[in-house]
């Protein structure tokens, strides 16, 4: 981030809501960034946040090993907000009392205040809020008072107002919590003095100045797979280098309907980029044929995209001599950079360095070592929501904008069994109509996902009086939050009804439809 751009650390001590936090952080216009725990004080020093936050936690602070942070922390002057185990550990530290209480609390609970804080000025009395905990705190350090109580947490808030120290048992940052957007909101404005400057119009200014600093003259290479990210990335390199650019997008084939149609008008047409339009479906259903294993097919389909994307780089001069060769290479020589579409979320589980703009080559899935680019990363400080709105702003179109995620591979892990140009348009005929009928009831941006399946399976059905022997589709549509699990949608079974009618009649070689009602886990979201 920019030096102008006011920063508050998200400390992580394995919360499951870590993420979470930072998130709410962002939403409240201040940028954030999650840490571990292990993080120096002269780190934190030399970063200058305006605030940290100390994250809850699965374990307790009597469990060895339990997670810690420098005590010394708390002698920056910078001020700390502690949530759940943040608190208590925050407790701990300086001189306070955490008890096993034996009454742990999980879930909506009651909230009583018992004193007034500057994070809940305005609360009534009682309010519901989230505690996940078994510990409790149950005397506060010096300096420190008790604010809130539960009946299984005897200081559900505290805090230091000399020092500017505060903790909450609660988690504020789940929407089960009464007003807990309020808490970060007075934290962040009123505590810690942030200005909220972190918006979707100084995000694309930070990294356009950013890119164009780090790509001078050169070339820059771009692929693009149809999806949010790759899409919304390119759209930031073009407003920040225009015609330096070229995209390369490879059809594989596997796409859904309308797919490569829509990515040549919004690159081509609308923002008049440089693109390189590759149909390679035949080489994809070559390659592909016999094959049914899963992981085979995967390994196929992705070992392909490189070679083509290797193919058309080394047209456009990659590797030749000129391309890495250092800065000032030109227009003319070839591209020295290639853009990638790394979100934050990538950059915490990699456990990369949160500050860095480019990465080795080697992270952009299995590129040839040959082609010697250095990476451009623009959404590598964004989470998914915060890209999405980055690319309203750029003027994408709302159907890219909004689109659910598509596996890589494409159709080709949809369709269970051998990959054939047959089946593949049977499916893609059955998934236009699966999300045509799930935007017209106005559901797709409620499900994280929802697309037909086409099981390599036949079975006998009855049509016109006449016996058939087709393909059954199978509709799988799921709720989630991070994909990580994800619960089966309840379509209307009016909306079902729509949905196999219309593909039984519509859509040649299917005679059956089935509804996939597993959640994840067991099951995987996708089926392959």
């Amino acid at each position: 981030m920019t030096d102008t751009t006011d920063t508050v650390l998200v400390v992580d001590f394995g919360a499951q809501y870590a993420r979470l936090i930072a998130r709410r952080v962002r939403e409240a216009h201040v940028y954030s960034e999650i840490v571990p725990p292990t993080i120096s004080v002269e780190e934190i020093r030399a970063r200058a946040p305006k605030g940290i936050i100390f994250s809850g936690g699965p374990k307790s602070v009597y469990e060895t090993p339990a997670p810690s942070i420098d005590p010394g922390v708390y002698d920056l002057g910078i001020p700390i907000l502690g949530l759940c185990y943040g608190a208590q550990l925050m407790a701990l530290q300086l001189g306070g009392t955490v008890s096993r209480t034996g009454q742990g609390e999980y879930g909506r609970t009651e909230l009583t205040l018992s004193g007034s804080s500057p994070l809940c000025p305005e609360w009534p009395s009682t309010s519901t809020v989230w505690m996940s905990h078994g510990d409790a705190i149950t005397e506060v350090p010096d300096g420190f008072v008790a604010t809130a109580m539960t009946p299984g947490a005897p200081v559900a808030a505290m805090h230091d107002t000399e020092r500017r120290l505060f903790g909450v048992q609660f988690h504020p940052e789940v929407v089960h919590t009464d007003r807990g957007g309020e808490v970060f909101e007075r934290f962040l404005l009123d505590v810690c003095g942030c200005l909220p400057g972190w918006t979707h119009v100084s995000i694309i200014e930070q990294q356009v100045a950013a890119v164009r600093t780090l790509v001078g003259g050169d070339r820059v290479l771009c692929a693009l797979s149809g999806g949010v990210d790759s899409a919304v990335a390119a759209a930031l390199v073009h407003k920040a280098v225009g015609d330096q650019l070229t995209c390369v997008f490879v059809d594989t084939g596997l796409m859904r309907a309308g797919e490569a149609d829509q990515v040549e008008d919004t690159f081509r047409r609308q923002f008049r980029v440089d693109l390189v339009h590759v149909k390679a479906a035949d080489r994809y259903f070559a390659a592909l044929a016999g094959v049914t294993d899963p992981e085979q097919k995967r390994k196929i389909i992705g070992e392909l995209f490189i070679r083509i994307f290797e193919e058309v780089a080394r047209d456009l001069g990659a590797g030749d001599g000129e391309a890495g060769a250092g800065a000032g290479g030109g227009a003319g020589a070839g591209p020295r950079f290639l853009v990638q579409g790394t979100l934050y979320p990538d950059v915490i589980e990699s456990g990369s360095d949160t500050a860095a703009n480019i990465k080795s080559h080697h992270n952009v899935g299995g590129l040839p070592d040959d082609l010697s680019f250095e990476l451009v990363e623009p959404l590598r400080l964004l989470f998914k929501d915060e890209v999405r709105a980055v690319g309203e702003e750029l003027g994408l179109p709302h159907e890219i904008v909004w689109r659910q995620p598509f596996p890589g591979p494409g159709l080709g892990v949809r369709i269970i069994g051998e990959v054939t140009p047959e089946r593949t348009e049977i499916l893609r005929a059955a998934d236009a109509v699966v999300v045509e009928e799930i935007r017209r009831a106005g559901l797709y941006r409620e499900l994280w996902q929802s697309f037909a399946v086409l099981p390599a399976v036949r079975s006998v059905g009855v049509m016109g009086d006449g016996r058939t022997y087709a393909y059954p589709i199978v509709i799988r549509a799921v709720t989630s939050d991070d994909a990580m699990t994800a619960d089966w949608a309840r379509l209307p079974y009016d909306l079902v009804e729509r949905i196999a009618s219309r593909i039984i009649n519509e859509v040649d070689g299917v005679n059956r439809v089935a509804l996939d009602v597993t959640s994840k886990p067991p099951g995987t979201i996708e089926w392959e």
